[in-house]
């Protein structure tokens, strides 16, 4: 039988870090406004893990609201066992980044699904890439498929398209889920997609059994989901908010380390992507908070509008990746100082924003900058080693109160943004505390504001005006 060739794609893993609610003196962002002596003031102790869940208020979210937490905090619904350590993070972390740093390199592989392997899919052949692991997916949230509706955990990806979550009869393999396996079967909204159907050809990853459209993801570490392409009601928040007809991965052959969830919500600007699919009930727009720690919640939403203290920059694109969100990074304040690099710097490679990247990525010239200030500020406090990729680490365990200079990101359109705490320090541990941004290695590759950098900010994106904006103290 014939093979039927599939082209590569990916699904991005989340990373995380232990950390707790800080105690300290927090300023104003994304106005720019910052009063005192330009530093963040903490109490030590509160860069330890809290053991609970706490609560969290978010009243800048409108539209339909879900809530979000780290699948691995207090706050998780999910009962998990393995948990990453730090080094294991940061190295999927880097991971996710070679990969895109790299998309647009050839297949080096191809991996051969035989019939007998896959049934009822038919003989598939996948061009991979190799080197590349994306099972750090960590961000979740709750969503319902079928009618009637059956609630799953999955993560939310700002950088992939495809939603997808296991299906029965699991023809081949499905790897140990919390909830049980959605049969679309049972729902009486099932049915198949054609190959020739419309919604077959917007896939980056396509094949046929039969006359029944395929997909399929393998990942760089040979985690692989293969399935039906399926219309199904997808209900978010509440039953009478739906989305009929909404196109997914019905994966029936999964292995990988896929975690406890369900599978993964793909946000990212494609064809097929939640935010496309939707775009006549909530005009392209979605908004996020991710909490300051893995014991606390923010919260995802679909339409509404941006708060009026929302700041907003242009949204941008590049052809070459265009799942992703791109935005004009322009310059890096330290203490209150612009540092003295060109914006040529930035704009030459671009700057996405992405959920599933932990560390910030920067050209080579403007993280020494960052790093060659943040040192200079950072003088009084004894250094520590370096882990992994963070090169600028602090021993502050004998410290009980320190001050950590404020970092911000200047946008297009004047929109400055400045960090919270915790989107400027990486907490190994109170004797390994470290400046969370890392460089690239070429002055070429993409700089990428990660996850780290976007806690407790509101990040709102309206594809249709081609817009992002940040906001203060979304999720505090």
């Amino acid at each position: 039988m014939a093979s039927h060739p599939f082209t590569i794609s990916f699904f991005y893993g989340f990373a995380f870090l232990f950390l707790s609610s800080p105690s300290f003196i927090h300023y104003s962002f994304v106005t720019g406004e910052i009063s005192g002596d330009f530093r963040h003031v903490v109490k030590l102790t509160s860069l330890l893990p809290a053991p609970m869940c706490v609560s969290t208020k978010d009243s800048m979210a409108t539209g339909t609201r879900l809530k979000l937490v780290h699948q691995h905090g207090a706050c998780s619904p999910l009962k998990q066992t393995k948990k990453l350590n730090h080094k294991q993070i940061l190295t999927q972390d880097q991971y996710r980044v070679n990969f895109i740093q790299n998309h647009r390199r050839s297949s080096t592989t191809t991996i051969y699904l035989n019939k007998t392997q896959i049934s009822p899919i038919t003989e598939t052949k996948i061009p991979a890439y190799k080197g590349y692991s994306f099972s750090t997916s960590n961000y979740i949230v709750n969503i319902s498929f079928g009618t009637p509706t059956h609630d799953f955990t999955v993560v939310f990806d700002t950088g992939s398209d495809v939603t997808w979550i296991q299906c029965q009869p699991c023809a081949v393999h499905c790897y140990h889920q919390q909830e049980p396996i959605f049969d679309p079967t049972q729902s009486s909204t099932y049915s198949n997609v054609s190959c020739s159907a419309p919604a077959c050809a917007e896939l980056d990853v396509s094949g046929c059994s039969g006359t029944t459209c395929l997909y399929g993801v393998l990942y760089g570490d040979n985690s692989t989901t293969i399935g039906f392409f399926m219309p199904k009601t997808l209900s978010l928040f509440s039953s009478s908010d739906i989305l009929p007809g909404f196109f997914f991965g019905c994966g029936e052959n999964n292995t990988g380390l896929f975690g406890e969830t369900a599978g993964i919500l793909g946000l990212g600007r494609g064809p097929t992507s939640l935010i496309s699919q939707s775009i006549t009930k909530y005009n392209g727009v979605f908004s996020y908070c991710l909490p300051a720690t893995t014991s606390s919640a923010g919260y995802l939403t679909f339409g509404g509008e941006a708060p009026a203290n929302f700041n907003c920059t242009q949204m941008l694109t590049n052809s070459s990746m265009p799942t992703f969100y791109f935005l004009g990074l322009q310059s890096i304040s330290v203490a209150g100082t612009k540092l003295s690099i060109s914006p040529t710097v930035f704009s030459n490679p671009g700057t996405l924003i992405d959920s599933g990247t932990v560390i910030s990525r920067l050209p080579p010239a403007a993280y020494s900058s960052l790093r060659d200030a943040f040192r200079k500020q950072m003088a009084k406090y004894p250094m520590a080693p370096a882990f992994q990729l963070l090169d600028t680490c602090y021993d502050l365990s004998s410290y009980e109160t320190v001050d950590i200079p404020t970092v911000s990101l200047e946008f297009t359109g004047d929109v400055v943004v400045d960090l919270d705490l915790f989107g400027i320090v990486f907490v190994v541990s109170l004797s390994q505390v470290c400046l969370a941004f890392a460089g690239n290695s070429d002055a070429g590759d993409v700089g990428i504001i990660g996850n780290v950098q976007q806690r407790k900010i509101g990040v709102f994106y309206d594809v249709g005006n081609k817009v992002i904006g940040f906001g203060s103290g979304a999720c505090d």
